[in-house]
């Protein structure tokens, strides 16, 4: 078994001092023993079966992002010295995968079984795991890991689908979302002209031609956010990766861009229910980032929205300050710099509430899929009702109505 000192002379995959892999090979056993817990408990959050010594190396080489890995996300294979410096890195992690460490807990850590429905979603990476068993040399172990950047990309960003920011003392942290729904723009009924048009975006945007930023306005519950979380579990597997932000967050965006910037993946910034008040000013900052300053903003960022208004910014009558000439009603420069914002989006798409036959073909589409027993007749009666008694009509209203069945 390796000392601990031996991860110092990894040039490319370098270990962070506190990295999970060092503490595991510490000197100090009350130190190896924490991380030992700390290993349990990421293999339990991530559905991690089999040896963790194996998981934890694994983990170390697929999440790291380093000038070799980045690089062959850009430009796979090559020979060069970035891959002749990554292979003298895997002579040492080969070197630890055929020296794993001995007593104590190890015997259960190297066996490890759990009942985890995460299990599933981290197979790709459990497979590579299982493969670095057999890997019969550092070659062979470097030819399955750019395999797997080849296959399931690189990074955390790569693995990832989608993500929130989380801010910490040195920026924006993008965090993955594990728990997501698996929504697809088939299971919204209806709406075929504005799906259209989101997926001829997309797909410009994912092949690197003129694609716009997309703000969807329309009524509460018709399906907006639904569509944007929609796109990405179509096309993810093509690149497509999302970043969903709150509004206390925009000034993280700079910094999230940098992350993102000259990365093989195309982003979508999430603004969900996007709005400012008459004292909010952050919309000014949004303009610039949309538009660029010094700098352009990254090719491979497109930003999404969805808002109940169209116009984003509410206007008041104070803001108007309006001067009347032969009858021509002249607006304040205030005006037009709040309802600009909304023309930075190049694609605005309205979402209207469905009229009440549309209401009542999501609803039977709906409680088909679901498998209600009332009859066409009663469902429609019922269905009626309750929009009623909601006060609204729309898809959202459509899926309670039809949860509510099943109770």
């Amino acid at each position: 078994m390796h000392t601990v000192e031996a991860l110092d002379s990894l040039i490319l995959f370098r270990q962070k001092p506190d990295s999970l892999l060092r503490r595991l090979m510490a000197t100090e056993e009350a130190v190896r023993v924490a991380a030992q817990g700390e290993l349990v408990a990421l293999a339990v959050e991530n559905g991690w079966q089999g040896d963790l010594w194996r998981c934890c190396i694994a983990w170390e080489l697929v999440s790291s992002e380093n000038p070799f890995s980045l690089a062959w996300e850009r430009h796979p294979g090559g020979q060069d010295t970035l891959e002749a410096l990554a292979l003298a890195d895997m002579k040492l992690f080969f070197e630890l995968l055929n020296a794993p460490p001995e007593g104590g807990a190890w015997p259960l850590l190297r066996d490890f079984r759990h009942e985890s429905r995460r299990t599933a979603d981290c197979a790709s990476f459990l497979a590579f795991s299982g493969e670095l068993a057999a890997a019969g040399s550092p070659e062979g172990l470097l030819d399955r890991l750019t395999a797997f950047y080849q296959t399931q990309g690189v990074g955390l960003l790569g693995m990832g689908q989608v993500f929130r920011a989380r801010r910490t003392g040195n920026g924006a942290e993008l965090v993955p979302v594990e728990d997501r729904p698996p929504v697809r723009l088939a299971d919204l009924v209806g709406y075929r002209q504005q799906k259209d048009l989101l997926i001829r975006n997309t797909e410009a945007f994912l092949r690197g031609k003129g694609s716009n930023n997309v703000l969807l306005y329309g009524d509460a519950g018709t399906g907006k956010s639904t569509s944007i979380q929609a796109l990405v579990n179509e096309y993810a597997d093509q690149g497509l990766r999302l970043i969903e932000l709150y509004k206390e967050q925009y000034d993280l965006i700079p910094d999230i861009l940098r992350q993102v910037k000259g990365r093989n993946y195309r982003f979508l910034l999430f603004l969900d229910d996007l709005s400012f008040e008459e004292n909010e000013t952050s919309y000014k900052y949004l303009k610039a980032v949309m538009e660029g300053g010094a700098e352009a903003p990254p090719e491979n960022v497109r930003i999404c929205a969805t808002s109940n208004r169209r116009h984003l910014v509410r206007e008041v009558w104070s803001d108007r300050g309006d001067v009347e000439h032969n009858g021509d009603i002249h607006r304040s420069d205030t005006v037009e710099e709040k309802l600009s914002l909304a023309s930075r989006f190049g694609l605005q798409i309205f979402y209207p509430a469905p009229t009440f036959e549309e209401y009542q073909q999501i609803v039977s589409a709906l409680s088909e899929k679901a498998g209600t027993d009332l009859s066409p007749e009663q469902l429609r009666a019922a269905a009626a009702t309750w929009q009623v008694r909601s006060g609204s009509r729309s898809g959202r209203t459509a899926r309670q109505f039809v949860d509510q069945l099943e109770h």
